[in-house]
């Protein structure tokens, strides 16, 4: 792990807190902006029976969204342990526990232990990791059909503001840095692992990218 970023810088930025801040949002209001624009093209895409891997996904909210629109099952991969339990009240509320995996590991390290997915989701977890390649790699290797991806659109705005949010984390020490890695760099890593991008929709802040495999 790169030294920008370590398990104590993780744990922080991705707390129980956080946790159950976003179950009570999802609670309230469903899925945010970014994770149901995912959702809606991977339903349009056709979801009953498809199995479904999601790295960084959180409390889950949309591997549940799936599993609800008929997808057969769902693994998540987590960095951290911290989501494991609010996660879990999630799934057994949804009735779902027999058809959702949780995995806690570092996916880039370790995508070996993972089996693929018809669908394979990284929602807003490429410009949390130091090694882009690596992650993006290894997610594309394990898409059977589809790689949803949504990272920070690199304009302006995004690049003042994630400097300046990095300085603060650096200035506390915090153990944790935000990247901004190049998209056509995002996309010729997946396209070097056999896929196609058939997606590329900006919104303001996010970029959502889908890649289907060639063949």
């Amino acid at each position: 792990m790169s030294d920008c970023c370590t398990p104590k810088g993780y744990g922080w930025v991705f707390s129980e807190k956080m946790a159950e801040s976003d179950a009570r949002r999802y609670r309230r209001k469903g899925l945010d902006a970014t994770s149901r624009r995912i959702v809606e093209f991977l339903k349009k895409q056709g979801v009953e029976g498809r199995t479904v891997l999601e790295v960084g996904g959180g409390i889950g909210a949309i591997q549940l969204e799936l599993l609800k629109a008929g997808a057969a099952r769902a693994v998540s991969v987590e960095l951290t342990p911290n989501y494991e339990a609010v996660a879990g009240r999630l799934i057994s509320e949804a009735g779902v526990s027999d058809r959702v995996e949780r995995k806690v590991m570092d996916f880039a390290q370790a995508g070996a232990a993972v089996e693929g997915a018809d669908y394979v989701v990284l929602n807003r977890v490429i410009c949390c990791y130091w090694d882009m390649p690596r992650l993006a790699g290894t997610a594309a290797d394990h898409a059977r059909q589809v790689l949803v991806l949504s990272y920070p659109k690199r304009a302006w705005w995004t690049i003042v503001g994630l400097g300046i949010a990095n300085a603060m984390l650096w200035a506390t020490r915090r153990g944790f840095h935000i990247f901004l890695h190049p998209p056509r760099q995002i996309v010729a890593t997946s396209e070097s692992h056999g896929l196609r991008k058939v997606l590329d929709e900006r919104g303001f802040l996010w970029t959502v990218t889908a890649m289907r495999r060639t063949a």
